[in-house]
């Protein structure tokens, strides 16, 4: 018995965005999906160059350390990016997640970076093996906000890592084992925002094949509102023998979906000239004469050569039997679901599902040939004001978000270290993309962090947060008290070659003690009388005494002297 993998990809550009900024591939032993960011073209370019970047992983040795592989593959995209960025000014600000599994057979390797997400559905439970790199899952993260918060906080779009070309690429690297019956699925956040971990979970188990898994998920995100592009790939690992005559149908072309299918600017073109991995892929993952109704690999589902008829395989029937275990019956059959509302009589895909060019429009749906409008024809000047409103609404919604974000944290304040002194900050302790998002609001230079206790100077450095201005700023004057008492406890005294400290400070009399008592005191009502030198010893001339100089710490306040005790 082997493992093998069954796969099926969808895309779909939303009922909200103007095109498809997302690109998804899934092959025989790659499945990944880019979540394009920077409005106009810029997110689509981005997406389909870090998945053409990766596509090579495809055709790797399999006995090659995966976790090196994909972090290569990522610095290589990330690079990639960078080179572009480079090339064209014009796509500054672009970029895209990325999270991809690598599988050997017998294990997947599974890089992540951004938002998009990687589910495994085992034994009836389905469980998030990514985690968001965005703003709101760090204030989860570290307790600030709970995950219900955060999925209606209103930056919870706004990431902390991706491939942007800026920089090193920091991605998440891990290995899974893998069991006969696992089913991975890996999605862009236009699946996962409107569609509940609960939908998912029940939506997943409830059918056997991927492809009309696939169907049902684009549809509930559609009904969810449909707010984004939504891309998703599901994967089944199905234990397979020799004698099983469907084992050689699992072997399939790849699949490309989104973005990286349709070419330039969303201009359909015919992938299969492309000179570049991704174009190749797509040519091989749009054969000529698919079954309608396919999903992912055609070879072998019904109708194709060498394939199974109706009753087995996957022409206008349904989804028939796709192994000896797992897929008995086919989709659309009594029993089982119908094709979702959109897809066609046949249950014709949407928009990417593999379907081959010029028999779909750019929906994904059959459109006649008398209603198309060559592209030579199309009014140059009608596309450019389109694309220029487009990308003002972007940059606005864009730079909408990005001020509020900075406003929210410019209401925040800490106490910190600047320059070796006490300062109060406004904002947040954090980087985003090289921007730092705090700034001094106030300097208390007398503070110096010499002066203060060892923990204290701890304390600063980790910064103290507080809950107002006002808070952060009475927390800078305590530090700024201590510091004055400690810097006083270390100035010299007036006797010389003493030095005052702690130990000294309370060692000497305090304010308010009692002179010592001189040696010899008078009897009352008797004179003194003067000590005459005696007969028979000579007077000797006695030199004055110097004058006492008093030594110890200076005097210090009531207060003071409370804090004294700190200072080591």
């Amino acid at each position: 018995m082997s493992l093998v993998l069954r796969f099926a990809a969808g895309s779909h550009k939303g009922l909200i965005r103007e095109g498809n900024e997302d690109s998804g591939y899934a092959g025989p032993r790659l499945l990944a999906v880019a979540d394009g960011m920077g409005g106009a073209a810029a997110g689509e370019v981005a997406s389909s160059e870090a998945l053409s970047a990766i596509i090579a992983l495809d055709e790797s040795d399999p006995n090659a350390d995966l976790l090196t592989l994909l972090n290569d593959a990522v610095q290589g995209a990330n690079d990639r990016l960078r080179l572009m960025v480079e090339q064209d000014p014009q796509l500054e600000g672009m970029g895209c997640t990325l999270t991809a599994l690598l599988w050997t057979g017998e294990r997947m390797g599974l890089v992540h970076v951004g938002d998009s997400r990687a589910y495994l559905l085992r034994d009836g439970s389905l469980s998030q093996i990514t985690q968001d790199h965005t703003w709101v899952q760090r204030l989860v993260d570290e307790g600030r906000i709970t995950a219900e918060e955060a999925e209606t906080h209103p930056q919870r779009s706004l990431l902390m890592r991706a491939l942007d070309g800026r920089g090193q690429v920091e991605p998440d690297l891990s290995i899974r084992e893998v069991r006969a019956g696992d089913r991975y699925l890996i999605c862009s956040d236009g699946l996962s925002g409107p569609v509940s971990h609960q939908t998912l979970e029940e939506t997943l188990g409830s059918f056997y094949a991927p492809e009309p898994t696939i169907q049902e998920l684009i549809q509930l995100a559609l009904r969810g509102g449909g707010p984004d592009n939504i891309t998703c790939i599901v994967a089944d690992v199905l234990d397979v023998g020799p004698s099983d005559t469907l084992s050689g149908q699992f072997v399939a072309t790849p699949v490309v979906v989104g973005a990286v299918a349709e070419g330039p600017h969303g201009t359909a073109l015919d992938n299969a000239i492309i000179d570049t991995p991704a174009g190749r892929a797509a040519g091989l993952g749009r054969p000529q004469q698919p079954p309608q109704g396919a999903f992912g690999p055609a070879d072998g589902y019904g109708g194709a050569p060498g394939g199974f008829g109706p009753a087995q395989g996957y022409g206008e029937a349904g989804y028939g039997e796709a192994s000896s275990e797992g897929y008995q019956e086919g989709y659309g059959q009594p029993g089982y679901p119908q094709a979702p509302e959109g897809y066609g009589p046949a249950g014709h895909p949407a928009e990417g599902f593999g379907a081959p060019e010029g028999e779909y429009d750019a929906e994904g749906y059959r459109a006649a040939e008398e209603y198309r409008t060559p592209p030579a024809e199309q009014p140059r000047k009608r596309r450019w004001f389109r694309r220029s409103a487009i990308t003002a609404v972007a940059i606005g919604l864009v730079g909408g978000a990005a001020y509020a974000g900075y406003q929210w944290t410019q209401g925040q304040y800490y106490v910190g270290d600047h320059d070796g002194h006490v300062a109060v900050y406004q904002g947040v302790n954090q980087n985003l993309a090289g921007l730092n998002l705090s700034s001094v609001h106030q300097d208390f230079p007398d503070a110096t962090l010499a002066d203060l206790p060892a923990y204290q100077q701890s304390q600063v450095k980790n910064t103290v947060s507080a809950n107002s201005l006002d808070a952060a700023t009475q927390r800078a004057r305590d530090f700024e008290a201590q510091a004055s008492v400690c810097h006083k406890l270390k100035q010299p005294t007036t006797a010389p070659g003493a030095t005052a400290t702690s130990a000294s400070y309370h060692a000497s009399p305090k304010v308010g003690a009692s002179p010592a008592a001189p040696s010899a005191t008078a009897t009352p009502g008797q004179p003194t009388q003067p000590s005459s030198p005696s007969p028979s010893t000579p007077a000797q001339s006695t030199p004055p005494a110097a004058p006492s100089t008093p030594a110890g710490p200076p005097p210090l306040t009531a207060d003071e002297q409370k804090l004294a005790g700190n200072c080591s």
